[in-house]
C-alpha cells in the first residue's frame, strides 16, 4: 500500500540534507534542479523533544519539497547546542543528512532498531502531528535512519506539498509550511 503522494506507507519517504542556509540551499536546488516549491518552517525545536538521553535545546529551519516522489528536506541549525544536526557538522560536514522511513507501528519499529543495539539519538512530535525518532546507524549507512510516524495529518500535509511540485510553474519558490 501507498501514500497519496507516491511512496510506499513503510518505505523510504525522505532523503534530507543538513545546510549552512536554508533560503540560499533552495535557490540552488531551484536554479540547479528545478525542485520546488518549497515549504519552510522558519524555526523547529519540536515537543517533547530528546537527544541521546537528554533534552533537545536545539533549533532548526528546516524546507520540505518534492522530486517526484520523493521528499527533500533542507535542514539549517540555528545554533550550536548539541545535536543530530550538529554531530553530522562536526564529523563530515554539511550534505546528507538522513533517510525518512514511513512507520505504521511507530514504537515497534524504534523497538526492533534498538534490539538491533541502533540507539535512538533524537525524537520529537512534528507539526505533522506524529513522531519521529532518528535512528544511529552507526555507520552501516551514510546517515540517519528517521522513523516518521505515519497519519492522516502526515499524510494531507504531505500530499500537498507533492500535488504543489506536479504542476509547480516556478514561481513562489517558498510557501509557508503550515
Amino acid at each position: 500500500m501507498q501514500f497519496d503522494f507516491g511512496q510506499p506507507r513503510t518505505g523510504i519517504i525522505q532523503m534530507a540534507y543538513v545546510v549552512p542556509d536554508v533560503k540560499a540551499s533552495i535557490g540552488h536546488w531551484v536554479d540547479s534542479l528545478r525542485v520546488g516549491p518549497w515549504f519552510l518552517l522558519d524555526r523547529w525545536s519540536g515537543d517533547e523533544a530528546t537527544y541521546r538521553d537528554g533534552a533537545s535545546r536545539t533549533a532548526i529551519s528546516a524546507a520540505m519539497a518534492f522530486s517526484g516522489h520523493m521528499l527533500i528536506e533542507l535542514i539549517q541549525p540555528l545554533d550550536d547546542e548539541p545535536s543530530v544536526y550538529k554531530e553530522v557538522i562536526d564529523k563530515s560536514g554539511f550534505g546528507f543528512h538522513h533517510f525518512g522511513l514511513g512507520s505504521e507501528d511507530y514504537d515497534r519499529d524504534i523497538a526492533a532498531y534498538q534490539e538491533r543495539g541502533q540507539s535512538l539519538a533524537f525524537q520529537a512530535r512534528v507539526p505533522t502531528g506524529g513522531r519521529v525518532g532518528y535512528v544511529d546507524t552507526q555507520g552501516k549507512m551514510p546517515g540517519f535512519i528517521e522513523v516518521i510516524e505515519n497519519g492522516p495529518e502526515m499524510e494531507a500535509i504531505f500530499t500537498r506539498f507533492y500535488k504543489a511540485s506536479i504542476q509547480w510553474d516556478g514561481k513562489d519558490p517558498i510557501r509557508p509550511f503550515i
